[in-house]
């Protein structure tokens, strides 16, 4: 429904969640002029909006330079988060043994929206800081756990993604040509798991395997990262792939999505 026919629609929080979403791993402290760019607000409200929410506690400042930036206040409400997500709680001690017995990075994605969210992610020795942090939301189409997730869904659902949904570059071996997704998300259906090369860092394979819900459809997948100078896609499929499906699987019977539309739904209530 448009915000705009919704009468239970309050624009002025939807202004401050603008405020709030400005920040990234790029833009970690922005100034008033900075976050009414990134918003896309004019100035006053800007200052307005930000200085409620540094009174509210959700936004730091800066006493020399006045510059904000997200507050403890946001690790408090993704504490509230993973008590209130049921596949956290579920699939974490499957997810420890398997980077136990794997040696490798393991993630547990979520599908949200036409993104992946990274909701829990065991990392390995060689595994650099920022794949180590939760909450990292990526382009489903460009990434292994996306494409695995999208091969449950009914065939007309997967072209309509696929010619809608959006991609980013991110290395020089990025697939940007929708034929050639198309045809990877295929072979997931067929295959049950889907592997990626390159598409998030360079000589990175992420392989993965879809958390099947009761409806026979996936909300979320457990993925696996591993470097392409030791591993093929034969000792992945040999080595690495058993005990992925295994935990996916052993996950499944016990997972069953509560929020209408699946995990991550942005639809209004």
């Amino acid at each position: 429904m448009d915000s705009k026919q919704n009468t239970l629609y309050v624009a002025s929080l939807a202004k401050g969640l603008r405020l709030l979403r400005a920040f990234d791993e790029g833009n970690t402290e922005l100034s008033l002029s900075e976050l009414a760019q990134r918003s896309g607000l004019d100035k006053s409200a800007t200052q307005r909006l930000a200085n409620t929410l540094h009174m509210e506690g959700m936004l730091d400042k800066d006493p020399d330079t006045r510059r904000f930036r997200p507050s403890h206040a946001w690790l408090q409400l993704a504490y509230a988060y993973y008590w209130s997500d049921p596949l956290v709680g579920q699939a974490i001690p499957k997810l420890i043994d398997l980077a136990q017995e794997l040696g490798e990075t393991v993630n547990l994605a979520e599908m949200s929206g036409d993104h992946i969210v990274y909701v829990s992610r065991l990392p390995c020795k060689r595994t650099y800081f920022a794949a180590t942090i939760i909450g990292r939301r990526l382009p489903a189409l460009s990434t292994s756990a996306g494409r695995a997730i999208l091969s449950t869904y009914p065939e007309h659902e997967r072209n309509a993604a696929i010619d809608s949904w959006p991609i980013k570059v991110f290395t020089p071996g990025t697939t940007t040509d929708r034929t050639e997704i198309r045809r990877s998300v295929e072979q997931a259906v067929h295959d049950g798991f889907a592997i990626s090369t390159g598409q998030m860092i360079l000589n990175e394979i992420g392989v993965a395997s879809p958390i099947i819900g009761h409806d026979g459809r996936a909300h979320a997948a457990v993925q696996c990262s591993v470097s392409a100078h030791t591993w093929s896609r034969e000792k992945i499929e040999q080595h690495i792939l058993p005990a992925l499906q295994d935990t996916a699987n052993a996950i499944s019977p016990s997972f069953q999505p509560y929020r209408s539309g699946g995990l991550g739904s942005s639809d209004p209530a």
